[in-house]
């Protein structure tokens, strides 16, 4: 304890710096705000399907909910249920088993719905992955996708501007 307590005296409490303002991200995240007031009145409501990923995706789009990013603050939340979504974020490609699973929740959203598909992939035929007996590589061979992110995994920059993008078709 001795020793701790002068190593600290010495060198002082080392802490990270706090991160750099990011312009792209403020701009990103003011348009990302402007388009879900313009579009749905305030709250934009995702439902995230993984049918098949390596969940590298899935710890992006954590992070783009983190304080950094702030998905909530921007009034965009994830549910539980399709029939409350608006937006279906799908990660990875489509396992043959999820197949059906991935279309009942796209038929089961109500109109108008927007797909965003994340990640190599989701977006780009399968990824390393591509279509196998137990694969039906990219989202859009089982749903319409309305927009594709790529990128392995896509950084949580790269989902809001996906998002934003499907927001303004």
């Amino acid at each position: 304890m001795y020793t701790l307590l002068k190593q600290i005296a010495k060198v002082g409490i080392v802490s990270e710096a706090p991160p750099e303002a990011d312009e792209s991200l403020r701009v990103v995240r003011q348009r990302l705000d402007d388009a879900v007031l313009k579009q749905f009145g305030r709250s934009l409501a995702i439902r995230h399907v993984d049918p098949g990923s390596c969940n590298g995706c899935e710890l992006e789009i954590h992070m783009a909910q983190a304080a950094h990013y702030n998905l909530e603050g921007l009034g965009i939340k994830f549910v539980a249920s399709p029939r409350h979504a608006d937006m279906l974020l799908v990660t990875g490609p489509v396992s043959r088993h999820m197949a059906v699973a991935l279309r009942r929740t796209y038929d089961a959203m109500p109109d108008p719905k927007l797909v965003v598909a994340i990640g190599d992939c989701g977006s780009c035929g399968g990824g390393i992955f591509g279509q196998s007996y137990a694969s039906c590589g990219a989202v859009s061979s089982v749903i319409p996708v309305d927009v594709a992110v790529p990128g392995c995994p896509p950084t949580p920059l790269a989902i809001l501007q996906g998002i934003l993008t499907a927001i303004q078709r």
